[in-house]
């Protein structure tokens, strides 16, 4: 008998590693718009340490060995035919394939700001995103970071920690940040930005320009609905998490009123066998968890379990986000647990035990070291 063939469109950190829990178990076919792991995480570094970042979440998908099996598909999805159990993609030169189907796993993200997007682009496309908002805020003396989630108030820290001598003011609309986080973690992480100089601005809300989505790094005056007095900064960074789910390629009876893929707890598209979802375009709960929480591992097993007719798992989300808040730092990486409380690995741990055995041993199976600096 022929091996069930999976088609996994979207290979971000989600989609990533449900092929790779998959390759041995059936033929995989992955689509992405990017020539390899684009991570969306840790956009702090990414600003400020973009070397470090690149080496960490920009990998090709030849140096995963346990994706030698997989074929990869570098094109952007455009349609799926769901009673032919084939998807669309237009390839770079504007051609379009069709892929078959047995298993689909939709795993195509979100767009978020300038960091994380859908479109279509080389590895020199990212490098070049990844370089030009880094001498940006580089060359800037003042940056204003608007925004409450992670990604704001990580950036803040690594810009302060980086360039001691920028002024850098974090704005967040509530009256503390983190609102998803363990209120514990707040409090830690407060201190940490006071101690390296960042005001801090409660119940700011930043007026948005019509048509803006906080796309790119801009330098003129914000303004606020709540009625304070504008802000300006040489580089405003806008991280206010307004995320649009990358589903404009999927027929409309799969989403939900807000655009996210529908699924039930165990992963699957209701009504449509064979489609599941997973990662932040999955509307598995309000945090959509699943891209934060491994799912990727249950993932894999439900759907070796619905091909062999075996009773499937369920996803259960947290109820608080947990993990690093401000990624890896000089004296090393803190990691909070879901009751706020933190742990540290020690700054000698993350290149000799972190990312080497943990990260591309354990959880991507191995990884190789890139061939030149562009792979």
């Amino acid at each position: 008998m022929s091996r069930p063939r999976v088609v996994v469109a979207g290979l971000g950190d989600s989609g990533l590693l449900t092929a790779i829990h998959l390759a041995r178990h059936a033929d995989v076919v992955g689509i992405s718009a990017k020539p390899g792991l684009v991570s969306g995480q840790e956009l702090g570094i990414r600003l400020t340490r973009p070397d470090a970042w690149a080496r960490d979440y920009r990998i090709g998908f030849d140096r995963f060995r346990r994706l030698d099996t997989v074929r990869t598909v570098h094109g952007t999805l455009t349609g799926l035919d769901l009673p032919n159990h084939a998807v669309s993609v237009r390839l770079a030169d504007d051609s379009t394939v069709e892929e078959a189907y047995d298993v689909l796993v939709i795993s195509t993200g979100v767009t978020n700001g300038f960091w994380r997007t859908a479109d279509f682009k080389s590895i020199g496309d990212v490098d070049d995103d990844v370089r030009t908002a880094h001498e940006r805020i580089a060359a800037a003396s003042s940056v204003l970071v608007i925004g409450g989630g992670a990604a704001a108030v990580s950036s803040a820290a690594n810009i302060a920690s980086t360039w001691p001598t920028t002024r850098v003011d974090l704005y967040y609309p509530g009256a503390q940040a983190l609102p998803r986080h363990h209120p514990r973690v707040w409090r830690t992480v407060s201190r940490r930005l006071r101690a390296l100089g960042v005001g801090l601005h409660p119940q700011h809300r930043a007026v948005v320009p019509d048509g803006f989505d906080g796309d790119e790094i801009t330098g003129e005056p914000v303004r606020w609905t709540t009625g304070q007095p504008p802000a300006t900064a040489d580089a405003v960074l806008w991280a206010i998490g307004r995320v649009r789910p990358n589903t404009d390629w999927l027929p409309t009876e799969l989403l939900d009123e807000t655009g996210f893929v529908r699924v039930d707890p165990d992963l699957r598209v209701p009504g449509h066998p064979g489609v599941f979802a997973i990662g932040d375009v999955a509307a598995t709960d309000p945090l959509r968890t699943s891209a934060r929480n491994r799912a990727d591992h249950l993932l894999a097993h439900n759907i070796r379990a619905e091909l062999a007719g075996r009773p499937l798992r369920i996803y259960r989300p947290p109820r608080t986000r947990w993990g690093s808040v401000l990624g890896a730092q000089p004296n090393g990486l803190q990691v909070f647990a879901p009751n706020g409380r933190a742990f540290r690995f020690p700054s000698w741990t993350i290149d000799t035990v972190l990312q080497p055995l943990i990260v591309r041993l354990g959880i991507y199976r191995g990884v190789r070291r890139p061939r030149s600096p562009l792979s």
